[in-house]
């Protein structure tokens, strides 16, 4: 059965967010306090895209991951030092910001790295970005970092709803939390 991926991905994210948020927000100690930024930006934006990425920051380091194994962000002026270190990544996304703008505007570039190489640039948002990693890592046939191992089984299962029978006991939980109030 065939999928559209990014528009199935986006979707379910969409659905899931609020629910997330609440759980996410219901951390505490070490994790509440990696968040908070990500949150205070979140509840401060409109765009749909930086709320999106939010949520996806949010959940990555809920679920114990750091966000920064997925994303790696540079500001415009670090060009010289993102294309040295993106050469020697695995796999991820980069995000390039203008200098000092932050999570509140939009990137001025995002883009999939896989064993060094550029695989994918100029794409519209962070969200869209980790759904065709997920295209990507499948079409591909290759194993989901190790690091990111439960922010991708989510992908998987709870937003493209895949194999949902076979969920580690963790993103079992999760998807529990997140059945309770829909």
């Amino acid at each position: 059965m065939a999928l559209p991926l990014e528009q199935t991905f986006l979707a379910q994210l969409d659905r899931h967010s609020s629910q997330l948020i609440k759980v996410i927000q219901a951390k505490g100690g070490a994790t509440r306090a990696k968040m908070a930024g990500i949150m205070r930006t979140y509840d401060e934006v409109e765009d749909i895209g930086i709320r999106r990425e939010c949520v996806l920051k949010g959940l990555v380091t809920f679920l114990g991951e750091d966000a920064k194994d997925l994303i790696k962000e540079y500001c415009g002026s670090s060009g010289d030092d993102a294309q040295m270190e993106l050469k020697q990544l695995t796999m991820a996304m980069f995000v390039i910001r203008k200098e000092g703008e932050g999570l509140k505007e939009p990137p001025e570039d995002i883009g999939i790295v896989i064993e060094g190489v550029e695989v994918l640039q100029d794409l519209t948002s962070v969200a869209s970005a980790c759904a065709l990693l997920l295209g990507l890592i499948y079409s591909l046939n290759l194993a989901y970092p190790k690091a990111l191992r439960f922010t991708f089984e989510v992908f998987q299962k709870i937003f493209m709803q895949l194999e949902q029978h076979k969920m580690s006991p963790k993103v079992q939980n999760l998807f529990g939390r997140l059945q309770t109030s829909q």
